[in-house]
């Protein structure tokens, strides 16, 4: 199984909009990256990265609600090894493969068993097996032994002693079907009488064969952020970042600043906003030495902190949303950003610490 996963590991790419946060995967032949339409509802463009793509912005062409799925065209086309979309359904207790990006752009493999391969939920018949699945993992495949994508990962039940949901890949191929019909152009299915439908085919916002209300992928409503997310977002165009790239979930935005990553999140509940730059992980010698070095900086910078969260070397500010604004929130974002990209080197140079992003990619 260990190959079957490093094939794939290049293809398993993490999705990210301001609502929300999924794994899709790539298809070579298509030159589309395939996830679960839930995860880019209400948007027209998402973030996309893995540990061999840079973090950019691919367009959603394609909403299918009836199968909940979605299919994404990336800025460029990517150099991406095959995927191999399954013939035939697995059988109860073959073994199974979930592969995802669910924390942030970790990459995560699970092993698990098919119980029911034609389980039915709301009209639909899902592959179910108790593969672990974690938040953010829906859109991702689901593997056979022989490494071939029997389906997509959809949700799993809370409580539900790890038993999770998958599109069988037949709907995929459904999707890419009817959505080449089309000839490239952006495409909608209806829920109501289940046809897909081409922008162009009408001047109204309606299904072109039942006359029900439907959006095209570019009929979205662009999102807007509001309130301290939006102080936030103008704060990061005068640091020269572009937000749509930054975000990263709910209230949450990542920044790479040289070699050290930020994120930035927005608590509503405390009113707290957090800046934490993980710059390192811990070394196995010089830890006394490291730990003093820390210790002596927290004395000397001003509105930042260390800390060690695990194995985690993080820099972190805080700021109350009510004293937030352009001109204090710049200057202290940027002297996080700076000070952070200055201290990784010094702890990796000086004391034998391990680049944090390296090993998240592992």
């Amino acid at each position: 199984m260990q190959a079957i996963i490093e094939h794939y590991r290049p293809l398993i790419i993490q999705i990210a909009t301001p609502d929300s946060m999924g794994t899709g995967f790539y298809l070579q032949e298509s030159g589309f990256i395939v996830t679960n339409e839930h995860v880019v509802r209400d948007h027209q463009e998402v973030v996309i990265q893995n540990q061999s793509l840079s973090r950019q912005l691919a367009q959603v062409v394609c909403l299918d609600s009836l199968y909940d799925l979605a299919l994404l065209k990336p800025t460029q086309p990517l150099d991406l090894p095959k995927a191999v979309l399954a013939a035939t359904l697995p059988a109860q207790g073959d073994t199974v493969l979930a592969l995802g990006r669910p924390f942030a752009s970790k990459f995560t493999a699970t092993q698990g068993i098919v119980s029911d391969t034609r389980r039915e939920y709301h009209d639909l018949l899902y592959i179910q097996h108790d593969a672990a699945l974690n938040p953010g993992n829906s859109g991702g495949p689901l593997l056979n032994t022989q490494g071939e994508i029997i389906g997509i990962n959809a949700f799993d039940l809370e409580q539900g002693n790890k038993i999770g949901f998958a599109l069988p890949v037949r709907y995929l191929l459904k999707t890419l079907e009817d959505f080449a019909a089309g000839g490239g152009r952006l495409a909608a299915r209806c829920f109501s009488c289940g046809n897909m439908s081409f922008a162009g085919q009408n001047e109204e916002d309606s299904c072109s064969h039942c006359g029900v209300h439907l959006l095209m992928p570019d009929q979205v409503p662009v999102f807007e952020p509001e309130g301290v997310p939006y102080t936030i977002e103008q704060l990061l165009l005068t640091l020269n970042h572009l937000p749509t790239l930054a975000r990263l979930g709910p209230n949450t935005w990542q920044i790479q600043q040289g070699s050290a990553r930020i994120l930035i999140a927005y608590h509503e509940e405390t009113g707290l906003v957090t800046g934490d730059a993980y710059l390192c992980t811990l070394p196995t010698s010089q830890l006394p030495e490291l730990y003093a070095y820390l210790l002596t900086q927290n004395y000397l910078e001003e509105c930042l902190s260390f800390s060690v969260k695990g194995r985690d070397v993080v820099l972190s500010l805080l700021i109350y949303d009510r004293y937030l604004n352009v001109d204090t929130g710049r200057r202290l974002l940027q002297n996080l950003f700076e000070r952070a990209d200055y201290y990784d080197n010094i702890l990796v140079e000086r004391f034998a610490a391990s680049w944090k992003y390296l090993e998240e990619e592992e």
